[in-house]
């Protein structure tokens, strides 16, 4: 294995949290990685693939001289100048301008749909709306822990914007930790005095499994303002749907059937 690979790869390990992280995130056996970082073993053809998928890079950017890959690099992680973010934030503004007022939905929430990365399970995750400046934001966490074992295979932080237009909620968000996937939400608005549960579509793709995008039924159950945070987390994770864990009100609410006579998937106002 050259020595340019061996020094690219742990060049780009180094801009995330953990070898460990990236492992489980490419799926690599950890064992097997480190001997890439050792440089006593050349990724398969397969597993080169993935790295230059995972990490934006192509083959030979990676079998580049050192220097130079350091130089590329940091020409791609270089923060956009402030000239070139006016042009979005000025749609990001318009859109502002046009919502409605989120006061009433400010909160904690649990979160429920079905997993597209874990086939037949139910996450449930923590997610807050807050707001700063006037303008509504979102924050959601995923454990992706087994509830009997207490085992947990992953960990996702989803943070976003909010906004309220034609009487429906809009999130868009986006994985924060490796920042590699973007979330849409539709939301039906309460127009109840006390917020129960919302309902909605949201589309995306897993986080390690695939790159399949997806779309899916999910509900927001209101938890309140202030919560034990620590105790909601302990009730996040993985379930399956007859475990009695997310209540069969809440599972029949985000079953993605769909009418033979129908060609796409929505959700009816609960």
């Amino acid at each position: 294995m050259s020595e340019e690979l061996r020094h690219n790869l742990a060049l780009l390990c180094s801009y995330h949290p953990s070898i460990a992280e990236v492992c489980r995130r490419l799926e690599i056996n950890r064992q097997q990685f480190n001997k890439y970082l050792a440089g006593s073993s050349h990724p398969s053809r397969s597993n080169m693939r993935r790295i230059c998928d995972f990490f934006g890079v192509s083959e030979s950017e990676l079998l580049m001289e050192p220097q130079q890959f350091e130089e590329i690099v940091a020409l791609k992680r270089k923060p956009l100048q402030q000239e070139a973010l006016s042009k979005p934030l000025r749609h990001l503004d318009k859109l502002y301008q046009h919502s409605q007022d989120l006061e009433k939905y400010l909160g904690y929430y649990f979160r429920y749909f079905y997993s597209f990365g874990n086939q037949g399970k139910i996450i449930r995750s923590l997610a807050l709306i807050y707001r700063e400046d006037n303008k509504y934001y979102w924050k959601n966490i995923e454990i992706l822990r087994d509830p009997y074992t207490g085992r947990s295979s992953g960990l996702n932080k989803y943070e976003g914007i909010l906004f309220y237009l034609a009487d429906r909620l809009y999130i868009l968000e986006y994985e924060s930790i490796e920042v590699n996937t973007i979330t849409q939400a539709t939301f039906y608005p309460s127009h109840r005095a006390r917020i129960g549960i919302l309902l909605g579509i949201q589309t995306g793709g897993p986080t390690r499994r695939g790159r399949k995008p997806g779309a899916s039924k999910v509900a927001l159950e209101y938890l309140g303002r202030d919560i034990n945070v620590r105790q909601a987390l302990k009730r996040t994770g993985l379930f399956d749907p007859g475990d009695g864990a997310p209540r069969s009100e809440i599972i029949s609410l985000i079953e993605n059937r769909m009418e033979p006579s129908s060609f796409v998937l929505d959700v009816d106002e609960p």
